[in-house]
């Protein structure tokens, strides 16, 4: 019988404390530049100017589970 002792590879890690922290302020600037981005940029992207409106006033907390590394 064969016995494992290690973790599974391919299981969710569950992040540092600093890990999350950098990962929000990420969240947090990537915001800030969304906002900053003139119509047209934000046209190609596919965003209206309220879109991105709304985006930048979320607060860097409030990110899905898929943006986090």
């Amino acid at each position: 019988m064969t016995y494992i002792s290690t973790a599974c590879p391919t299981a969710p890690r569950r992040p540092t404390l600093l890990a999350d922290l950098i990962t929000r302020f990420a969240v947090a600037r990537q915001r800030r530049a969304l906002v900053a981005l003139d119509d047209s940029a934000l046209q190609d992207i596919g965003l209206t100017r309220r879109d991105a409106t709304t985006e930048g006033k979320r607060r860097f907390w409030d990110a899905p589970d898929s943006w986090r590394c």
